[in-house]
């Protein structure tokens, strides 16, 4: 899904609401030992993701030199 396109007066107006609600202020983060476990592991999880995204792009790149190179083989035919 793409991203929203926000209008300079929604993002004005979505500030202030934030502003009003203070979401921050209720945020507690985990309370029990099970949910402390299972946040201490997001920055694992996260750094996964880092390298996956990574792994996309090499091998984005070399797919592209790999198509760059039948290319230029079959115009050398």
């Amino acid at each position: 899904m793409p991203a929203r396109k926000w209008t300079m007066e929604q993002k004005l107006r979505q500030s202030e609401a934030i502003q009003r609600w203070k979401p921050w202020e209720s945020s507690t983060g985990a309370k029990t030992d099970e949910g402390k476990l299972i946040v201490s592991k997001n920055a694992i999880k996260d750094g996964e993701s880092l390298n996956h995204r990574k792994f996309v792009k090499d091998l984005n790149r070399l797919l592209g030199m790999q198509r760059n190179t039948i290319k230029l083989y079959k115009g050398l035919k």
